[in-house]
């Protein structure tokens, strides 16, 4: 059964695949070339097409579902074309939560294989028919789930991308899949397990001797080896015969390290079983047992004995920068005589060539600056005050170019909706067809959207600009006095822990840094600060931080 709409209707089309499988199949296309068919068969006209390509349906926080949602309230087009509820959200609750939003919009939701629900009756049986669309999901993956714990105990290896080392045989007819040995790889595993154990050698050593010798991983943008790949593979137990399985779950990250708006997963991050729980799966041996224990506890001495595990105090790591957009971090020359922030390039780069030619900086020289200065403002009611002065200057000037801008993109739209009108009295004296009025007035409509939504952008902006309220001469002088008594007296982890609350960002070179920032005066207002610190140069002569 259809929906059918009985007027000619300026549409928009949403598609969604979860995973990479279903993108390397192109079942994304398929959902569009379906939702083009149905749209012509009932004389929609198509304006606009989102999709999600490997985006979950049990998140909300996907970037073609929120621009679908933004443009539904400015009322770029009348009505939504989803091929299957399931399309728009895994779960019930989401997909009514979204179709009573649009609706609330005035945007038509329409599904290809299902009639969107109107009557309350039908709203109910819809709901119904969601959750046992829901249970019947959680039952096929507790299925699933149970299956694979049953042929993992009966001793069959399920894996898509098999160990290095080995090949995987795929079932056929009665028979499951298995391992067998890959003599090629299998020969340079033999020879990593051998230079740590028996030569001593470092991971970085076998990673440098890899790469002189040509050899490869199975998997990598760069062709190289990587030191935490060389890490996994000689404590892998697969290696002496015994496969695990099952000895982690996936979870969210707690400290993310990127905190994007959008993420494929949630669950990014995984934590280790108790090892009881571990389910083990006979291999065929590609290493002996003694040879295995001597490379692992050889990798334990390495890591007691590496230079790079000595902890020295950095007050700006994690906040400092290199000209070239990659992060510093902190370097100890001459177990820990002189402290360096180097561009983490040549970490990165490592065996290949470093492409960032910046030198380090001189860690201590470059936490003084910046404490000094940080201290300096927060105990300066002066300081402070010109922050907040200069703060609400610049916040004036964006005020006033989006009130400008806003005019001018007014006007253009009063135009062009001149235009739509002179085309549609055209039309209503027979100068032209239907169709021929679509191709005058869509792109015409199309553009007075886009400068609509650029319009309520610009005024929402200029809205939260004026909203914010400066902190009075009193409650910066009280914070000025509060911070005086006790800035001069703090322990490494208490200047840390301001760093952190402080600063948002440094670029530095050997020239000069570059310090972005905001000092809490009050509970609920910030004041963004920018300071160039450079050694040469007089510190503080622009924007004093």
């Amino acid at each position: 059964m259809e929906t059918q709409i009985k007027t000619t209707k300026l549409i928009a089309t949403y598609a969604r695949v979860s995973t990479s499988r279903q993108e390397e199949e192109k079942t994304i296309q398929n959902q569009i070339v379906s939702l083009k068919e149905y749209a012509q068969k009932n004389g929609y006209t198509i304006v606009r097409e989102y999709a999600d390509d490997g985006w979950s349906g049990d998140m909300l926080a996907r970037p073609a579902l929120d621009q679908l949602r933004q443009d539904a309230k400015s009322k770029q087009w009348e009505s939504i074309l989803i091929y299957d509820p399931d399309r728009l959200a895994r779960r019930y609750s989401y997909q009514a939560l979204l179709t009573d939003e649009l609706r609330e919009a005035g945007i038509d939701v329409v599904f290809v294989t299902t009639p969107a629900p109107k009557s309350g009756v039908e709203k109910i049986l819809y709901g119904v028919q969601g959750l046992f669309a829901e249970y019947e999901r959680a039952k096929i993956a507790e299925r699933f789930r149970l299956g694979k714990l049953r042929k993992i105990s009966e001793g069959h290896i399920l894996v898509s991308v098999p160990l290095y080392g080995y090949s995987y045989i795929p079932k056929k007819d009665s028979e499951h899949g298995y391992y067998v040995i890959n003599e090629e790889e299998a020969r340079v595993v033999k020879m990593i397990f051998s230079w740590v154990a028996d030569e001593k050698i470092t991971l970085r050593g076998v990673v440098k001797r890899l790469q002189k010798m040509n050899i490869k991983p199975r998997k990598s943008k760069r062709g190289v080896w990587n030191t935490s790949t060389l890490c996994t593979l000689l404590r892998n137990e697969a290696y002496i015969g015994t496969a695990r399985w099952g000895s982690s779950y996936a979870v969210v990250p707690e400290n993310p390290i990127k905190n994007e708006k959008y993420k494929k997963m949630k669950k990014s991050s995984r934590k280790i079983k108790p090892k009881g729980e571990w389910l083990y799966v006979p291999v065929p041996v590609i290493v002996d047992s003694a040879l295995f224990d001597r490379a692992r506890e050889q990798l334990k001495e390495n890591f007691a004995l590496c230079q790079r595990n000595k902890k020295n105090e950095y007050l700006l790591s994690g906040r400092i920068d290199c000209s070239c957009g990659k992060r510093r971090t902190g370097e100890g020359a001459m177990h820990g005589k002189h402290l360096y922030y180097r561009c983490n390039d040549r970490v990165l780069s490592f065996p290949l060539p470093h492409t960032c030619k910046e030198k380090g900086i001189n860690a201590r020289i470059a936490d003084n600056l910046v404490w000094k200065k940080i201290a300096e403002t927060m105990s300066s009611p002066e300081l402070l005050t010109k922050q907040v002065e200069r703060w609400y200057s610049d916040q004036r000037a964006k005020v006033k170019t989006a009130f400008v801008d806003t005019v001018v993109l007014k006007g253009e739209i009063e135009k062009l909706k001149v235009q739509v009108e002179r085309y549609n009295k055209a039309y209503g004296a027979g100068i032209f067809t239907i169709e021929q009025l679509k191709g005058y007035t869509l792109p015409i409509r199309e553009k007075i959207n886009q400068l609509e939504i650029q319009v309520a952008s610009a005024t929402q902006k200029e809205r939260e600009q004026s909203a914010g309220k400066a902190p009075s001469k009193i409650e910066i002088e009280a914070f000025a006095e509060k911070t005086k008594k006790v800035i001069n007296n703090l322990s490494f982890s208490l200047k840390r822990e301001i760093v952190l609350a402080t600063v948002e960002k440094i670029v530095g070179t050997r020239q000069g840094l570059c310090v972005s920032g905001y000092i809490p005066v009050t509970q609920n207002v910030q004041y963004k600060t920018i300071s160039r610190n450079r050694r040469i140069a007089k510190c503080g002569e622009v924007h004093a931080f």
